[in-house]
């Protein structure tokens, strides 16, 4: 707790995802990274673990205690419970000092509400920050990935997280048209799940819906594993317990051809008993076609209300994928392919977000005037 103690009264960037929660300390880097879940006693609704010990428990706890992901689809849905975790994780970040009130970034989707910015700014003054401001996440995603967005040039970025993909055109550091669809990295779960069950009577948990989309999960048949993608997972998997023989020097894993199968375990909805049974890249492929084809539709669309001459800059640039939705396998040559402009993962993916965030924690006076902004240009939201 002595390290932890150190960051007292630093400020703080906070990547508040619906699947994990990122902390970004000023001058150390991004210090915390765990799952955005809270485990509660459902009898007299005491918090028994938050982070990765809550998410071991989810499908797996009795009848008193409740797993619970306070945020649905980028937004606050249970406002008590996510202030208790974010309590937990700046008191972990910053130490136990009496006067430690850190100024904190948080990172929200650029289609969020004013009801929902509010519940963002309560639950984080409630915490213990002691100024609270806003970012929009592709801006976050864009400054972390290293885009120029100060400068008078075209950057189009695609956030692929686990409740909302954000998609935004970015120039002279504004957005200048943005796209928040509903559909991510938990929809895509979602519809593993609901394809096991449709085609196979088998009932299958959350946690296991993840692995398959991480393990085998792809969104063009002819896509092959990239070092940098294959590095991620590796450490991803090896974070969430998965896999283990995903691994090795990713420069010697270039191109390298990706499992096809993978063995799941769940109940049988007609016998009720326990079954296992292997699932085809194939078949994950196809019941992963319409979070996939709702992504590429929010990209296409983005791109028609983009001016002509970003537009332009955007075909020289390329677009740039981050976001734990862009490991899946494919996801950029599918996007390529459908809107024939270059699509580029960025290198770190899961933490642009928060490194941006914390860039403008870094540089809060050169960056102050991305933050709290509340445009009117947002094309649409898609609950999907």
């Amino acid at each position: 707790m002595a390290q932890s103690k150190s960051f007292s009264g630093r400020d703080m960037g906070i990547d508040l995802g619906t699947a994990n929660t990122l902390v970004y300390v000023r001058g150390k880097g991004v210090v915390l990274n765990e799952p955005s879940v809270v485990a509660v006693n459902a009898v007299d609704g005491g918090v028994l673990s938050v982070g990765s010990e809550a998410k071991e428990t989810i499908g797996r706890t009795p009848s008193n205690i409740v797993a619970i992901r306070p945020l649905r689809d980028g937004v606050i849905a249970d406002f008590e419970i996510a202030e208790r975790m974010l309590r937990h994780f700046i008191k972990k970040v910053a130490g136990n000092r009496r006067f430690s009130r850190p100024r904190v970034v948080v990172c929200v989707p650029s289609g969020i509400t004013g009801v929902e910015r509010r519940a963002v700014i309560e639950a984080a003054t409630q915490a213990g920050a002691r100024q609270v401001h806003l970012i929009e996440e592709p801006m976050a995603a864009a400054i972390g990935a290293g885009l120029p967005v100060s400068e008078p040039t075209g950057c189009m970025v695609v956030d692929v997280g686990g409740g909302t993909t954000e998609v935004a055109v970015i120039s002279l550091g504004g957005i200048v048209t943005a796209r928040s669809v509903r559909t991510a990295g938990d929809a895509m779960d979602t519809a593993i799940t609901s394809y096991v069950k449709k085609h196979y009577a088998l009932a299958i948990g959350e946690r296991t819906a993840e692995e398959i989309k991480m393990s085998i999960g792809s969104a063009s048949p002819t896509a092959s594993w990239t070092a940098a993608g294959l590095s991620a997972l590796a450490k991803q998997l090896e974070k969430n317990d998965g896999l283990e023989d995903v691994g090795g020097d990713p420069e010697e894993t270039q191109g390298l051809l990706p499992p096809d199968r993978f063995t799941i375990r769940g109940r049988d909805q007609v016998s009720g008993l326990p079954k296992t049974l292997e699932l085809t890249a194939d078949e994950v492929r196809h019941a992963l076609t319409e979070p996939v084809d709702a992504i590429v539709m929010a990209v296409r669309q983005t791109l028609d209300e983009t001016p002509p001459e970003l537009a332009g800059d955007i075909m020289d640039r390329g677009i740039v994928l981050t976001g734990g939705g862009a490991l899946l396998r494919g996801l950029d040559v599918r996007l390529s392919k459908e809107l024939d402009i270059p699509v580029l993962v960025a290198d770190e993916p899961l933490d642009c977000v928060a490194v941006g965030t914390g860039r403008c924690v870094e540089n809060f006076a050169s960056l102050r005037t991305v933050l709290d902004a509340q445009p009117g240009r947002l094309l649409g939201t898609g609950r999907l």
